[in-house]
């Protein structure tokens, strides 16, 4: 089992940056594929101070973490303050859950999803650079793609982050993948894959995104209902957003980006809030995070859930009910959770407020979830399901009629760095410290 050290475990938790003489955003534009607006971006100002290096993987929370338990326990542009439940269930408590071991023998996963293609096959992402197939519960001899020699993975919170398959992967094998390259900087590429082997020279570089820390990368895509490519960008690193990324619409730090990627290069579409590049970078979909690790699509209602990583108090997370998450304002660096960030004065009614937080007593990392849709676990069903990387809890939050309630579904062991779901909408979990790939099952 591969256990990150105690003091590096600590010192993960100042959110800072191992490269302290990148220069500040202002100095190293954006990349992208497709001309720009013409209007003039407002610089972001420089960072004011150096602070110390940064963590363990998605964690990104400066506080002291509460350690994991030794043993398992088994848009409107302006949308409501408080978002509305789409689909209001029944308040009855989610069910006690266990895990169910799948595979193992993975290097510090990361991620976890389905190709859509009626396979059967889960993919799982390895952080140094590696997509593994687990077939019928095993885990295939070569991985399904191999990019380990362009994936710089130093940091903690660098590596290959996240694959996505695009809708109609059946017809032309396009997968779409999110690392941090050697320098650092995000990238986001296309690769062509056949059978069980995608092909690394078919690498086409969709947009690229400067990171001027070595933290807070985001690094999640995924496809939208929509058929729209979601990214997730943290906002640049360091601790309380120095660049004051997630509040300023002319920088793709502190984001959710949506592109259409039906061609290359990539183009705009037409709804996006910002799509005319007049008061914002057109890709821009959803601001004011601090880093979105993971979000996902309620599979049934078409809601979107982000979990966004707190600093000093509070974890959080959001639903932004379908059809009104365009131009959503989640809130950092004047808020986080639902307090004003460092004790500050401010119109908590402004900004788009979590359905959930929960204190650093906890935790101290969120890592987002799915909203369970699978056919085995009828008890399960409509639970959002999320956990936390230090403590290792998993929750389930459901609707009521008196607003969101979590309850604790499990005490595990895991460094908790992904769920996922397969193409059926069953869940899972794999443990960042074991290498484990579990199934999440109903006791």
């Amino acid at each position: 089992m591969r256990f990150i050290p105690i003091l590096i475990f600590l010192a993960a938790l100042v959110g800072c940056n191992w490269r302290l003489n990148t220069p500040p955003i202002a100095e190293r534009p954006v990349v992208t594929l497709i001309p720009t607006s013409a209007t003039t971006p407002v610089p972001l100002a420089p960072v004011a101070t150096a602070v110390t290096p940064s963590p363990a993987a998605p964690v990104t929370s400066e506080s002291t973490p509460t350690q994991p338990p030794a043993t398992p326990a088994g848009v409107s542009t302006q949308p409501p303050a408080t978002p509305v439940p789409s689909a209001p269930q029944p308040s009855s408590r989610p069910p006690q859950i266990a895990l169910q071991q799948i595979a193992d023998g993975f290097d510090r996963p990361l991620h976890i999803t389905h190709a859509g293609d009626g396979s059967g096959r889960l993919f799982v992402v390895e952080k140094v650079g590696r997509i593994k197939i687990v077939h019928d519960g095993q885990v295939l001899p070569e991985p399904f793609l191999d990019i380990t020699n362009r994936v710089g993975s130093r940091a903690n919170e660098q590596g290959l982050l996240s694959v996505a398959f695009h809708p109609r992967y059946r017809e032309n094998g396009w997968l779409f993948v999110n690392y941090t390259d050697n320098d650092g900087d995000t990238v986001v590429s296309r690769f062509s894959a056949a059978g069980d082997r995608a092909d690394p020279s078919s690498e086409q570089i969709v947009l690229t995104i400067g990171q001027p820390f070595a933290n807070h990368n985001g690094g999640l895509v995924i496809f939208g209902p929509d058929g729209m490519l979601y990214i997730g960008m943290g906002d640049g690193g360091s601790a309380g957003d120095p660049l004051g990324a997630g509040q300023n619409r002319w920088t793709l730090l502190g984001k959710i980006l949506r592109i259409n990627v039906e061609t290359l290069p990539y183009t705009i579409p037409p709804d996006n809030p910002w799509a005319d590049g007049s008061e914002g970078w057109q890709e821009i979909w959803v601001f004011g995070v601090r880093n979105p690790w993971r979000f996902s699509f309620d599979r049934a209602t078409g809601d979107l859930f982000v979990a966004d990583v707190g600093q000093n108090r509070q974890e959080e997370v959001h639903m932004l009910p379908a059809g009104r998450s365009a131009g959503a304002n989640l809130g950092w660096n004047i808020m986080e959770g639902d307090e004003c960030f460092r004790g500050n004065n401010c119109d908590r009614n402004a900004f788009d407020l979590p359905i959930d937080v929960y204190p650093h007593s906890l935790g101290c990392s969120v890592t987002g979830g799915h909203v369970y849709r699978g056919a085995a676990f009828p008890a399960l069903q409509g639970v959002y399901v999320f956990g936390d990387f230090c403590s290792g809890r998993i929750w389930g939050l459901r609707p009521s009629a008196s607003g969101w309630e979590r309850t604790e579904l499990l005490q595990s062991n895991l460094q908790i760095a992904t769920f996922g779901e397969d193409e059926a909408g069953e869940l899972y979990v794999a443990g960042y410290n074991n290498g484990v790939l579990y199934r999440i099952v109903v006791e």
